[in-house]
């Protein structure tokens, strides 16, 4: 299940399912279903949504499905403005400032923009990587666009003129899962990685300011070998960063110390099932979809705590058990695993085969017909 929330708007994603609601109106929540026209998936995926994003100003979502569909939605009121496919199956998805692009990141590596003003416009190529992509934003004023690939690496390239590379950001050891751009520090980017940590980067000049190792902060007890950041959200007030990492039952708090140019945990906050994605509000809460249920939290003297009764929690999870199908199924299914790459230790078994050849020359030798009729023979060495 996906969640996220864009001032009073809210967006809800289970399996094929899209649900949207204004949670200042007292209507009923928008439906919408992804499934293809035929009614069956594709035969190499299925109709589950893949990403998800808000314009800046809340006006248009952007939602993308397995199944290559790239969906076209306004808020107010909510209706389906367009319905078209990518060339391939998508990973992520940003929309301009100035609202008239979308720019979706494929599996095959290629950036395609999509027009918002002509809603039935096919995609044009912009740019392209040699492996996987998986995160695309867009910078401030539309300047640049930044990709996130499999092969750990961070580029910054020109919105206007996409051959034209501005910088690299290198630094993280696996693929680059997810990036985030403060929206009050513009010159900052935030990186998410395979490699369990996050990045504060420089990223016009391509400069590494800190790695924060999530090793460091999570439990004790817990043995996972390998950790990938999912999510990172931003809140203005205090500048505080909640960081999602899969297959962790925990949301941790950071603070972006920018005078320093540090990230500083401030705190581990634990669900009791699983949090499927987290969200702030205008009010600074964090939203964090917990099985199901919604939990918020809100920063009172520089602790997080747990906001029992709050008016839009209710009109939520009605929505959430009166229109979502409530299955395990609809969880977020990425194989983050997948992504890591497999070393090979090709040395070992050429020596291994090396000595199995030598082995079975010796003994062919040792059986020659001439040692074997009582003639002796010089022995090579």
């Amino acid at each position: 299940m996906r969640f996220g929330r864009c001032g009073r708007t809210v967006f809800l994603s289970s399996g094929a399912r899209v649900l949207g609601l204004d949670l200042g109106d007292s209507g009923e929540p928008f439906v919408y279903n992804c499934t293809t026209e035929e009614g069956e998936a594709d035969a190499e995926g299925n109709d589950d949504v893949v990403a998800f994003v808000f314009s800046p100003s809340g006006t248009y979502l952007a939602v993308t499905a397995d199944n290559k569909q790239l969906i076209l939605f306004r808020t107010s009121p909510w209706e389906c403005i367009s319905v078209r496919h990518a060339v391939r199956r998508s990973t992520s998805l940003a929309i301009t400032e100035a609202e008239d692009q979308i720019l979706l990141a494929d599996k095959s590596g290629d950036v395609y923009s999509f027009s918002i003003v002509d809603p039935q416009k096919p995609g044009q190529l912009q740019l392209g990587h040699l492996s996987m992509l998986l995160a695309v934003i867009v910078s401030l004023k539309d300047r640049f666009v930044i990709t996130a690939d499999r092969d750990e690496k961070i580029r910054v390239s020109s919105l206007e003129q996409p051959y034209i590379i501005e910088a690299f950001c290198l630094g993280h050891s696996e693929f680059v899962s997810e990036l985030c751009i403060p929206s009050n520090h513009p010159q900052l980017l935030l990186s998410g990685s395979g490699d369990g940590t996050v990045r504060l980067w420089q990223y016009l000049c391509g400069t590494e300011l800190d790695c924060f190792k999530m090793s460091d902060v999570q439990a004790s007890g817990c043995q996972k070998a390998r950790c990938t950041v999912t999510r990172i959200v931003h809140c203005k007030q205090g500048d505080y960063l909640a960081v999602l990492c899969d297959g962790f039952s925990s949301v941790f708090i950071l603070q972006l110390d920018v005078v320093a140019q540090k990230l500083i945990h401030r705190q581990t906050i634990a669900v009791t099932q699983r949090a499927w994605d987290i969200a702030f509000d205008d009010s600074s809460g964090l939203w964090i979809l917990d099985g199901g249920m919604v939990v918020i939290y809100q920063a009172q003297e520089g602790h997080w705590q747990n906001i029992l009764q709050h008016p839009d929690k209710r009109k939520m999870e009605e929505a959430i058990h009166g229109q979502m199908e409530e299955s395990q199924d609809s969880v977020i299914g990425n194989n983050y695993s997948s992504l890591y790459k497999v070393s090979l230790d090709n040395m070992a078994q050429y020596q291994w085969k090396k000595e199995l050849r030598i082995h079975r020359t010796l003994n062919k030798r040792a059986l020659e017909p001439g040692e074997l009729s009582g003639h002796s023979k010089r022995t090579r060495v």
